[in-house]
């Protein structure tokens, strides 16, 4: 055999064992030792708070479709729909997340803390209010079977508010509060307090609260038509 030949295979074969051991690590550690599947990692008190960010933004992103039909023709928008996304963001966004698990466990100490991320919790409080009022007020204007002309406009005008208050809001809690927070805590406590949070939750809802939020979120945005975000992607950019 011609020595080019000869490397070719060796490189080959080679490339062939490291394949298959490849294979076999990525099954056990997906799997286990008897191919039975691993549980999943602990979700994080941190990575928690994040994540029932993302429920709660998707709620927001379901006013943020609506808003230009609540203006033209408000009889067509779903209220029945539309009442349980504010429902959703009421029971899930403001009574758990803000009241039991913000207002309760991270304000309190991210308020005694020197820097920037002092001067925030004040000010998160106030904006928890006012999405509280407007909640009431999405509630009481979609506890009908259609939203009235009436209400149209200023819904439209009020949800884009509140979109725009959470947006900087939810932003300012992700990148500055609740890193800020963190620092507080050895890993072991953060272990403790994911377990805590797990426990408010389940007494709160009596099962996995945040499973059931994106499952409930997930099927408003199917009766919208928002569920696939392929037609959320934009055109290409013009030449420049």
């Amino acid at each position: 055999m011609k020595p080019d030949s000869t490397r070719r295979a060796v490189l080959r074969d080679s490339a062939l064992v490291f394949g298959t051991a490849a294979v076999g690590l990525l099954s056990v550690n997906v799997w286990g030792q008897q191919g039975k599947e691993l549980p999943e990692p602990e979700v994080t008190a941190t990575e928690d708070l994040m994540r029932e960010h993302g429920v709660i933004r998707r709620a927001l992103l379901v006013y943020s479709q609506l808003a230009d039909t609540l203006r033209k023709s408000p009889g067509s928008v779903d209220a029945a729909s539309l009442h349980k996304t504010a429902q959703l963001f009421r029971t899930f966004g403001e009574d758990y997340h803000e009241r039991m698990l913000e207002e309760e466990h991270i304000f309190p100490i991210v308020r005694k803390m020197k820097g920037e991320a002092a001067k925030y919790p004040d000010i998160l409080v106030a904006q928890h209010q006012r999405g509280r009022e407007i909640t009431e007020y999405t509630l009481t204007v979609t506890n009908a079977a259609k939203i009235s002309v009436h209400h149209g406009e200023p819904l439209a005008r009020v949800l884009e508010g509140f979109i725009r208050m959470y947006e900087n809001h939810a932003a300012r809690e992700d990148t500055i509060v609740f890193p800020a927070w963190k620092t507080n805590f050895s890993n072991k406590q953060l272990d403790e307090l994911s377990g805590q949070f797990e426990d408010i939750e389940r007494k709160m809802f009596g099962k996995d609260g945040f499973e059931d939020a994106e499952k409930t979120i997930g099927g408003i945005e199917a009766g919208f038509g928002f569920a696939d975000i392929s037609q959320f992607t934009p055109p290409s950019p013009p030449k420049a």
